[in-house]
């Protein structure tokens, strides 16, 4: 298969740690279940070389055909959209695996890659950021127990009319669920219905209105997660009216201004399009990287793009960036009272 064929061949040449095995295991096997007769599309950078070798030595051993691509060898970073031999590449893939730290203004070219993983109904490992901590902890997880908690709580709050949570911190929100709109959780148990994080452990939905602070003492998403860590000591403060941002507050005033202008990119930026609840119980506190982190136990939201392609949800938005809080107490309601699953971070139910 020519340059491709080559890239996969180095990627089979790099040492990687042995700690990495479980991890990559867990996604070719446990998440994926990728079959010998299928083809893998594998897309990784420079920083990820040695996580992406661990996850091709299981591919190798799996016996399924596969391509690699290291995207600094294909096109300029940052990248302005997926370079074309990638997209062509996936377009006779039934799964793909995207190993990538991505860096800012990069999401335009993840929306090319998805829009082929959702038209032709791909099984996608979306493991943006990932490190070799998250491979050491995160990808660890028993993905099995995961999914049946998660099946547990999307049976719930597919019948709340609202979800409503507090924190220590001080958050203090109520969102009111759309009818209309779709849950998924994306367990780490990757199916053609949608894409999934690795490592997993989430319910999603876009909500129908949010109202209410949400004061971030986790972490941020994107590009400004990496820059300002844990915000445990200096949370970010946001207050929401009608799904919309009114204002942010925090003592770091970098990050306050930051945060503001990233989510006022566009006309829809401000606008709550994702409201979650993690439920990666082997992850047992934030480490300051957003794809572990959201799947931290308790709740986050992200401001921008609501997935409208799963959700249903009726509009866009060319950002999207998570907010992470600690601790959370959760209340689902609807017709017949509240039903309290989360008290001080820790689930009241079980799968």
């Amino acid at each position: 298969m020519g340059e491709v064929k080559s890239l996969a061949t180095d990627l089979l040449g790099v040492e990687f740690r042995e700690g990495f095995r479980e991890g990559a295991r867990n996604a070719v096997v446990t998440c994926l279940r990728i079959q010998p007769t299928e083809k893998v599309t594998l897309i990784a950078d420079e920083s990820t070389r040695e996580i992406a070798a661990s996850i091709a030595a299981e591919l190798e051993k799996n016996g399924c055909e596969w391509n690699s691509f290291v995207l600094e060898e294909v096109a300029e970073r940052p990248l302005t959209g997926m370079p074309k031999e990638v997209l062509d590449d996936m377009e006779t893939s039934q799964v793909s695996i995207f190993a990538v730290q991505v860096q800012p203004n990069e999401l335009r070219s993840r929306m090319d890659m998805t829009d082929v993983v959702n038209r032709r109904k791909m099984r996608h490992a979306h493991m943006v950021n990932i490190t070799p901590d998250v491979m050491l902890e995160g990808m660890r997880a028993d993905f099995n127990a995961v999914d049946r908690l998660s099946q547990v709580v999307l049976d719930k709050v597919r019948q709340a009319t609202y979800v409503r949570a507090t924190t220590p911190a001080g958050t203090d929100i109520r969102a009111e669920m759309e009818p209309s709109y779709k849950w998924f959780k994306t367990s780490g148990i990757i199916s053609p219905e949608k894409w999934g994080n690795l490592p997993g452990g989430e319910c999603f939905t876009a909500p129908g209105e949010v109202n209410g602070t949400f004061v971030v003492d986790g972490v941020v998403g994107d590009f400004l997660c990496a820059r300002y860590g844990i915000l445990r000591a200096t949370p970010l403060t946001i207050v929401i009216e009608g799904n919309r941002i009114v204002s942010v507050s925090s003592e770091n005033k970098d990050l306050e201004r930051e945060f503001w202008a990233y989510t006022h990119t566009d006309e829809n930026s401000d606008r709550v399009g994702e409201f979650a609840i993690g439920t990666n119980i082997g992850v047992k506190q934030v480490m300051g990287n957003i794809l572990q982190d959201e799947k931290f136990p308790g709740i986050h939201i992200a401001f921008g793009d609501p997935y409208g392609a799963h959700t249903g949800a009726p509009w866009k938005s060319t950002t999207h960036i998570d907010v992470v809080g600690l601790e959370f107490n959760i209340w689902l309601g609807g017709p017949d009272g509240e039903e309290q699953i989360m008290r001080d971070g820790k689930f009241l139910v079980a799968g």
